[in-house]
């Protein structure tokens, strides 16, 4: 590669002449494309913004000037061009590189991002500092359109045109998000589009009027006015005008000089907020993906001859979420009350085959978590069973909406939470760790877990004729491989299930994903003469208190165990129970699961391996805890016998 091996920063890339920067675009996106075909990635997104990175750290003096990228799994290009390239094959490993942006991996993540539409909040808040601080630097947001369209990111559209703040944003305007673009935000770009011509109509009416001597600018001084009344009457671009903020656009978004050019030009502007429109094209330079751009937004290994993706083998043949999704079909087959919504996740959460069945059904929001809930809600004011199919993650965005909205009015509404507990590759941003603890608060509503995807159908018929507020938790990836073929039958809400009993001294309590290694652990316990009851607790609200308070009363040892947050979570609920029946005294409680740190990216099973969340760990915790409970037992009989 001719210039990309010489480039280890943003400033050996400023070094070369603007007509090579194209050049360099081809090769940052071939290294993307020989790094993600090895170990998979978010490849369709990065390489239709390559020419996007490399222009913004050509035009502006990083990382003095601030670059802000909305969420990150677009920004492998940036990564390469500022020191990261001999790193990138470790993207999303275990003590690799992240798949987003971290303010502690490089000076130049200025923001961290993993959700979507927080770029302008945090560029705008960089641009008033800067002024504070009696600065001239330069902040650039770059944000895709579908972002665009969240409503933190026009909140601070509002904002930034309010405050008059100098402030560049650059929209990478594919159509896309992971999905297709939905909204009226969406046809409103398109719009602007297809008014090009107005733009080089009213540039060569400006410069036909500069060109009459000595009274063209006058001129041009006073048909300013007439062109802005035509253009709020015939452009749709007026409204970005209207908001206060400066338009140039469109630009081709994969020619790197016309960006360079584009973005010179919004560092004239000194007086306000400026959008520099860009269109670009997802998985640009690649045909497969540009044709398929759904189903390559973030794939595994392939091959990068023919594209086809090199699969690994699973015991299980669907995931929970196919299960999901068929399951869901299923169910409004027989109710044609249950409507279907996801935040601009359908293939990521099973929506897709519901949306592609009942179209009048099922609906895809875009990136707007907050008016999903409360869209949900307002259906189920109206009799209809709402199913929110929203990642854990993405759920804690709508935190307020689910209190307020739904569960103070126990409303009907279903979230299916998918990608709870820890994700692997995604990292920090992704991994579904608070849902037990911050849904579990507020009154009315009830929240489960499946063990297997049978139990899962099961319990997705329950929360839909549930009325009032349910939500369940699932994992990542493939279930357990049970049949599902019998049809979903309800189950008796707080009902928790006794899957091994015995007269032991140790009752090992698992909810959801942590239920068959607790299973596992208990066949290892036996072999050492340690015989465990085991019980899937279903549900964390409302707890099976009958079962519990039985175990406390006939156990030594109880061991909770969840893929979530310790703090406030099921085995805090599990205490809280028996403190509330003055029953601590008499068994001991160790709560197993994430401790309260931020957890890496890494293959899910290293992690739930290192945090004891596993077949081994429950093992080795449950022998530990009795052996330091014998040895306390054995020297308060040695202290009685010698007083």
């Amino acid at each position: 590669m001719r210039f990309l091996s010489e480039i280890d920063s943003p400033a050996d890339l400023r070094q070369l002449k603007i007509e090579d920067l194209q050049e360099v675009a081809d090769e940052v996106r071939q290294f993307i494309l020989e790094t993600c075909s090895r170990i998979g990635g978010h490849t369709g997104a990065s390489l239709g913004a390559v020419e996007l990175a490399v222009a913004m750290h050509y035009a502006f003096e990083t990382p003095a000037d601030r670059l802000v990228w909305d969420v990150g799994h677009q920004a492998y290009a940036h990564k390469i061009l500022t020191g990261r390239k001999d790193r990138l094959h470790t993207l999303k490993q275990y003590d690799g590189l992240s798949g987003f942006l971290r303010r502690d991996e490089s000076e130049y993540d200025t923001f961290g991002a993993g959700h979507a539409s927080t770029s302008l909040s945090a560029a705008l808040g960089m641009a008033i500092a800067r002024d504070r601080n009696g600065e001239e630097n330069h902040v650039c947001a770059l944000i895709g359109d579908s972002s665009l369209a969240g409503g933190m990111a026009m909140e601070a559209l509002n904002q930034a045109g309010h405050l008059k703040t100098r402030l560049i944003v650059l929209l990478n305007d594919n159509d896309m998000s992971i999905a297709p673009a939905v909204g009226a935000l969406t046809r409103y770009l398109n719009r602007i589009k297809e008014a090009q011509s107005y733009h080089h109509l009213k540039e060569e009416i400006g410069d036909t009027l500069d060109s009459v001597p000595g009274v063209g600018h006058s001129l041009r001084r006073a048909a300013k006015s007439f062109k802005d009344a035509i253009a709020a009457a015939v452009l749709p671009g007026a409204l970005v005008n209207e908001l206060g903020f400066k338009y140039i656009g469109y630009v081709d978004g994969h020619n790197v000089p016309m960006i360079v050019r584009a973005l010179e030009e919004a560092k004239k502007v000194k007086d306000g907020p400026v959008i520099v429109h860009a269109l670009t094209t997802k998985g640009k330079g690649y045909p497969s993906r540009e044709e398929n751009y759904y189903a390559w937004h973030a794939t595994g290994p392939f091959d990068l001859k023919t594209g086809k993706a090199i699969k690994s083998s699973s015991s299980a043949p669907k995931s929970y979420t196919q299960i999901f999704g068929e399951t869901m079909c299923e169910l409004m087959e027989t109710d044609e009350k249950i409507v279907a919504l996801t935040a601009a996740m359908p293939d990521g959460t099973g929506i897709d085959q519901v949306l592609e069945k009942f179209p009048e059904r099922a609906f895809d929001v875009g990136i707007a978590e907050q008016h999903a809930v409360t869209f949900c809600a307002g259906m189920a004011c109206e009799g209809l069973k709402p199913v929110a199919a929203i990642y854990s993650t993405f759920l804690q965005r709508g935190f307020d909406q689910i209190i307020h909205d739904v569960c103070l009015q126990d409303l009907n509404v279903t979230f299916a939470m998918d990608r709870a507990g820890i994700v692997g590759a995604d990292g920090p941003t992704h991994h579904g760790l608070l849902d037990i603890a911050y849904l579990r608060g507020y009154p009315n509503i009830t929240l489960m877990a499946p063990k297997d995807e049978a139990e899962m159908r099961n319990m997705m018929l329950t929360a839909v004729n549930h009325n009032g507020p349910a939500a369940i938790r699932y994992p990542r990836g493939a279930g357990v491989g049970v049949d599902i073929s019998e049809k979903p039958t309800e189950i008796e809400i707080g009902k928790a299930e006794l899957l091994r009993d015995s007269a032991g001294e140790v009752a090992i309590i698992a909810y959801g994903s942590m239920v068959h290694p607790a299973l596992e652990a208990a066949t290892s316990l036996e072999k050492d003469g340690i015989e465990a009851t085991v019980v899937n607790a279903r549900f964390v609200k409302p707890l099976d208190s009958e079962l519990i308070l039985a175990l406390a009363q006939t156990k030594r040892l109880i061991v909770t165990v969840e893929e979530a947050y310790l703090a406030g979570g099921f085995g805090s609920a599990v205490m809280e129970l028996l403190e509330a029946n003055s029953m601590l005294d008499g068994v001991k409680v160790v709560r197993m699961g994430v401790p309260d740190r931020i957890i890496t990216h890494g293959d899910p099973k290293l992690l739930l391996a290192k945090y004891g969340l596993d077949t081994d760990g429950i093992y080795t915790k449950v022998k530990e805890t009795l052996e330091i409970m014998d040895e306390r037992r054995a020297g308060v009989q040695r202290r009685k016998i010698v007083s």
